[in-house]
């Protein structure tokens, strides 16, 4: 929550406009105002202009998608990735649940991890570990709230049978063609997939699809099932901007977080 460390100063608590406000805010300092505090510095004159041309590709073939990426999953409303013919269809447990939610009880307020497929407004790296040229791990690794990373195995193993719940939980990678598949399981429910505040269950299981459909771009695509709080799975789309030159910086969320305590009224607003 120190503005002196930047220079990109997001008002998270605006999510819905939060990342047209991020790009604004890399032109001109201004006061923190997030509830979860400013993200770290990069200066829009390291940022550089937007690569050209199609995605590069590893030593492997393999697509890389490596680099500092900005965007790629719901902030402010997860219904606006939305896939057409797609609708989200809660029960009425979780209908009420949503309902009940306090802008202020927002666990990415409260400088908590964003869990899946939600991002913080912030910058996010995307880390390829090769071994013999063929990646065994890839890391993601979030300037936001904690510090927090995902973790994806892609040595093929499966998921294991007595997983602890957890905010990110248990992620296992393929590839199809240019395609990364993520599919992730063993959630615990703290999180939200967004600002206003859609819930989900242990029983939640994520599968992204991470395509670099060129050079600047990481497109997503997320199916969310969840039996426990909705009728039926639904699919997101959301992009990625690569942001060459950029740097993940030193981010301490809970560090003098004092906005959140001002926040007032339902969730979303």
């Amino acid at each position: 929550m120190t503005p002196t460390r930047s220079s990109r100063t997001l008002c998270a608590a605006l999510a819905l406009c939060a990342l047209s406000v991020q790009a604004l805010a890399q032109q001109t300092p201004v006061a923190a105002t997030s509830p979860a505090g400013s993200g770290g510095a990069n200066n829009a004159a390291l940022a550089g202009a937007k690569p050209k041309g199609p995605a590069p590709r590893l030593p492997n073939g393999k697509p890389d998608l490596s680099g500092v990426w900005v965007g790629g999953g719901p902030v402010g409303d997860i219904k606006e990735g939305l896939m057409p013919g797609q609708e989200i269809v809660l029960l009425p447990d979780a209908e009420k649940l949503m309902k009940g939610r306090l802008a202020a009880d927002d666990p990415e307020a409260r400088c908590l991890p964003t869990g899946v497929p939600r991002v913080a407004p912030y910058p996010w790296r995307i880390l390829q570990a090769p071994s013999y040229g063929e990646p065994t791990h890839l890391f993601f690794l979030f300037e936001g709230n904690i510090h927090s990373y995902r973790q994806i195995f892609m040595d093929g193993r499966g998921h294991p049978d007595d997983l602890e719940a957890s905010w990110y939980g248990h992620s296992i990678g393929h590839w199809e063609g240019d395609t990364l598949v993520i599919e992730t399981v063993g959630f615990n429910d703290r999180f939200w997939f967004d600002f206003v505040g859609h819930p989900h269950t242990t029983q939640l299981k994520t599968i992204e699809r991470y395509t670099r459909t060129d050079a600047a771009t990481l497109e997503n695509v997320v199916t969310i099932i969840d039996p426990g709080a909705y009728a039926k799975p639904f699919t997101v789309k959301f992009n990625a901007t690569l942001r060459p030159g950029w740097d993940l910086m030193e981010y301490i969320c809970n560090e003098n977080n004092q906005d959140v305590e001002h926040i007032r009224g339902p969730a979303g607003l």
